[in-house]
């Protein structure tokens, strides 16, 4: 019978320590003891778990282009496959007799005539194989867990810092002595105002800002915007999207970071300058043909009109006075009025459903404030136990790390449920009496609150001819529901339920 020899290892490194010629020795020896003619041999490095499996998918087209039976030999069941998604194929091709399967360690050979004793045996080696892929991933997840929990980054280290080896041999991540610098610098500057992301591009391109891969790239607008957004420079790690403290040296403090996460927000950003006219829909209306931005223009000092800029060419878009879109805002704001009576109940529940709410936050806040007093405790007690040298101090050091780590998050679970939902009510209702004064406000402002006002409360605001097609956002939209209906209760429920999702509305204008 012919045979294909099959050795491989999982990754480069593995290929140096694991010997894939020390695997076809045996292979070859195995063969000729079985009067087998090895027609391929297959020195495959891959991982068996992960990918799409390129080189072993190869080996099995080449035994089904076959004419006869080949004996696939390999020196164990985990050199083939770590899981059964494989046995699948496998077992159909030795059924179809295109395969006999052939593991040396095991002592299994598998043909169209193996016994059930042989396929359990087969079975029993996968499942050992991929539990012993699970117990890595196991162990993996428990280091990552336990160095996270301690501080410790387990990837390379963000621009501005190096990954380096300590005299233990331990990895650290230090501050790297030329870009620490120039990341402050970055942000320092940022937080002013005055300079976009691809002027400040430009400056740290100048200083010699570089990324830390070997090829060392310019700055770019992408690389300072990734820079900006990144709370490792002010002592937070980001991990799948939630913050752990870091135990490394900050690049800058939290206030920087903050000032500008604002100035990026636009809160304090400087104004760009759009000339002395001004416009209460410009930059707020795209064309519905083209999707270009409509403009506006006024016309002897008494009439302005809305047009589209073409910049994609004639769309057939009309030139519409503004008073005509104006008039179509007006008419969505009224809609928003809710009934006096529906507005006082509405306030009321709020008010009731916070007081029934209060129990049970008084009760959570009970609960971490015992929870924060053990861990106090245990940490006094562990102070003792290092000076009566019960324990070491590098175990010391280990708890009080892992004790620190619980109290701060006790004490942000503290913090927000001392902010609690007091805010979401106060805040909510001021919402209520801004969408029911909607119309009032818009009649009784000046240009620029009018703008502020429209963007607060519309999106997607499209001119189609003369008339004005848009959504309103949340919650307006579902305001404008509420005032339709006399059973309003199931669209509080709604209000509430998105406004406790967007607490950080902003309420300038």
């Amino acid at each position: 019978m012919k045979a294909v020899l099959l050795a491989r290892v999982s990754t480069q490194e593995q290929e140096e320590g694991h010997s894939p010629e020390a695997q076809l020795e045996r292979l070859k020896d195995y063969a000729k003891r079985r009067d087998l003619e090895v027609i391929k041999s297959f020195r495959i490095i891959e991982s068996s778990t992960r990918g799409e499996r390129k080189e072993f998918k190869e080996m099995i087209e080449y035994i089904k282009s076959q004419k006869e039976t080949i004996a696939l030999v390999a020196d164990a069941v985990d050199r083939v496959q770590r899981s059964f998604k494989e046995s699948v194929l496998l077992d159909e091709l030795r059924r179809q007799e295109k395969v006999s399967l052939h593991f040396l360690r095991e002592g299994i050979v598998l043909d169209k005539d193996a016994n059930s004793r042989d396929i359990m045996m087969w079975d029993f080696a996968v499942m050992g194989a991929k539990t012993y892929v699970l117990a890595i991933s196991d162990n993996v997840k428990r280091s990552i867990e336990f160095k996270i929990k301690n501080g410790e980054w387990i990837g390379p280290a963000p621009v501005g810092y190096l990954n380096a080896d300590t005299e233990t041999g331990k990895k650290d991540v230090i501050k790297d002595p030329v870009r620490a610098s120039l990341i402050r610098k970055t942000f320092e500057l940022h937080s002013t105002g005055n300079y976009s992301l691809n002027q400040l591009a430009k400056i740290m391109r100048e200083k010699g800002l570089t990324n830390s891969t070997p090829l060392e790239k310019p700055a770019s607008r992408t690389f300072i915007d990734y820079i900006l957004k990144n709370p490792f420079y002010y002592g937070e790690m980001r991990i799948k999207g939630q913050l752990y403290k870091h135990k490394y040296e900050p690049i800058i403090t939290k206030w920087l970071f903050d000032k500008c996460e604002k100035v990026r927000q636009s809160w304090h950003k400087k104004p760009f300058k759009h000339g002395s006219k001004s416009f209460t829909f410009k930059g707020l209306i795209k064309c519905a043909y083209c999707g270009c931005t409509i403009s506006s223009d006024r016309k002897k000092d008494k009439y302005t009109y809305l047009f589209c800029t073409q910049h994609r060419g004639k769309c057939g878009a009309l030139r519409v006075r503004e008073e005509v879109v104006s008039e179509q805002i007006k008419d969505v704001l009224k809609t928003l009025i809710m009934p006096e009576k529906n507005l006082l109940e509405f306030k009321e529940h709020l008010r009731t459903t916070n007081e029934s709410e209060y129990e049970f936050h008084k009760e959570a806040v009970k609960e971490i404030m015992a929870k924060v007093g053990t861990i106090k405790l245990r940490r006094k007690e562990a102070y003792f136990d290092k000076l009566d040298k019960r324990i070491t101090i590098d175990e010391y050091d280990n708890y009080d790390k892992e004790f620190q780590l619980d109290q701060d998050k006790l004490e942000v679970d503290l913090t927000m449920h001392t902010k609690a939902d007091k805010e979401f009510y106060i805040a909510i209702s001021y919402l209520a009496d801004i969408g029911t004064r909607a119309h009032e406000l818009y009649e009784s402002s000046k240009q620029e609150q009018k703008s502020k006002l429209l963007n607060f409360m519309f999106s997607n605001l499209k001119l189609e001819g003369k008339k004005l097609v848009f959504n309103l956002k949340r919650p307006f939209d579902v305001m404008a529901e509420l005032s339709k209906t006399s059973n309003w209760l199931p669209v509080v429920y709604e209000l509430r339920d998105w406004f406790r999702n967007n607490r950080k509305l902003s309420f300038d204008f």
